[in-house]
């Protein structure tokens, strides 16, 4: 398989997991994983380091897994973010441009979004991401790419993204002391939507769940622009906890029990089934109703939606999703899911795999809804590189204008400079022509007069 791009590396840092990966994108534009590697997680709640020295041995961990299977050493990464202390707003502001400046060009947009880098500059607060979502050019609205139109005034809405200054930087000091250079901090639901939604679904209005084990993170578009995202601090962990609690069992006996008879919604079958387990603190084998189990687990899963629900009302697409919802994450595997969000959310509802565009010998394996940020950080990456070429591209293109414009008007002195000298040089000649004709006139008279 040809590569059309460099290898790059990502890690997401999960509640649950810790994924490291790397790929590139080949020629026929798929995406090849070229090395993966996997650890549970520790020291992180919800999104959010608990345990500095815990996360760094399962970042290692998942790297050193990572390296294992192949010849590539990670060195710079693309690192996945979530967590109850992200925040998102939408925000505007505008430009006047001179009567000079004839069209309007990339660089008003980099003008604009440093105006809300300024903005935004709150204090213990980081943004993470900028993402445009339109413009207003001379007061019509709805422009999606303004570049080229003539105006003498630019208006620019976007999405601000933003984290806790303490919580980025505790995922930050993580990576680094794996002796790992961050590349790019990337919001996770970004990150799984770019793995499981088609160009069609951004476009035709959708939103994506992606149910993790700390948090379950949303991400809605329209017009194939992201228009919202939330994080909801409620995830499979904590359906795991309500099991143990309930049923009075240790968190890995909860577990076990939800990924092997876990449901969302209740089957005809299961007021009658019982399951046995191993009692904890009494002896001998516990009896369990599935029914018990299916109500506890399909409680807390309605909680996700409706929360996600009420996230939906409050945009402009509560009435036109027409693309649907797409679920994934690991949570997206409980049996019953896709009917039961079909029931509370009143849409069409499907899981969504990232096996889009994925080749190579790990493709089986990451073809799963939990590998979706870690794939999705990938596509992401390359994204953003593809971008910050094209910048470069186009301020190596201002520049060389620029430069032509410096030369051109540096050839227009040395022209206009001859030009004097040369008109210098033909009055100074005409001076002398007229002084010897004086003089010739004046021996002429002489002579006649001797």
């Amino acid at each position: 398989m040809e590569k059309n791009n460099e290898i790059i590396a990502a890690l997401d840092i999960g509640t649950t997991k810790i994924v490291a990966i790397a790929g590139y994108k080949t020629k026929d534009n798929n995406f090849e994983v070229v090395s993966f590697g996997t650890s549970p997680s520790h020291g992180i709640q919800r999104g959010i380091v608990v345990n500095i020295d815990e996360t760094v041995r399962s970042i290692k961990n998942a790297i050193l897994k990572a390296e294992q299977s192949s010849d590539y050493i990670f060195t710079e990464v693309f690192v996945g973010i979530a967590g109850q202390h992200v925040l998102t707003k939408t925000t505007s502001c505008s430009l006047y441009l001179s009567n000079d400046e004839d069209k309007i060009q990339d660089s008003h947009l980099l003008v604009l979004q440093d105006q809300i880098i300024s903005l935004n500059n709150n204090p213990g607060e980081e943004i993470i991401d900028i993402i445009p979502q339109s413009y207003v050019v001379d007061k019509k609205p709805g422009i999606e790419n303004p570049v080229g139109m003539k105006a003498s005034t630019l208006q620019g809405n976007f999405h601000v993204i933003t984290g806790k200054m303490g919580m980025v930087n505790n995922i930050k000091k993580c990576v680094q002391l794996c002796d790992l250079k961050i590349k790019s901090l990337i919001l996770e639901p970004i990150a799984s939507s770019e793995a499981v939604l088609s160009k069609e679904e951004k476009e035709n209005n959708v939103v994506m769940i992606d149910i993790g084990g700390g948090t379950t993170d949303l991400a809605i578009f329209k017009s194939d622009r992201i228009i919202k995202t939330a994080v909801i601090p409620i995830g499979g962990n904590t359906i795991t906890s309500d099991i143990a609690k309930t049923l009075d069992l240790l968190d890995k006996q909860a577990e076990k029990l939800k990924i092997a008879y876990g449901a969302a919604i209740e089957e005809k079958n299961h007021k009658e089934t019982l399951l046995s387990i191993e009692g904890v603190r009494r002896q001998g084998v516990v009896e369990i109703s599935l029914n018990e189990l299916t109500s506890i687990i399909s409680s807390r899963l309605s909680e996700i939606l409706f929360s996600v629900k009420f996230q939906i009302e409050n945009t402009s697409v509560k009435d036109n999703l027409s693309a649907g919802v797409v679920i994934t994450g690991g949570g997206s595997l409980t049996k019953n899911l896709k009917q039961l969000a079909t029931f509370i959310l009143k849409s069409n509802v499907r899981i969504g795999y990232p096996n889009t565009f994925i080749v190579g010998k790990y493709a089986e394996d990451i073809n799963n809804p939990q590998f979706s940020t870690a794939i999705g950080l990938i596509i992401r990456g390359i994204e953003l590189l593809e971008i910050e070429a094209e910048e470069e591209r186009n301020l190596d293109a201002i520049n060389q204008k620029l430069n032509e414009t410096q030369e051109e008007d540096e050839n227009d002195k040395k022209i206009k400079k001859k030009n004097k000298k040369e008109k210098g040089s033909v009055f100074n000649s005409l001076l002398n022509k007229m002084a010897n004709l004086f003089d010739e006139d004046e021996l002429d008279e002489n002579t006649e007069n001797n």
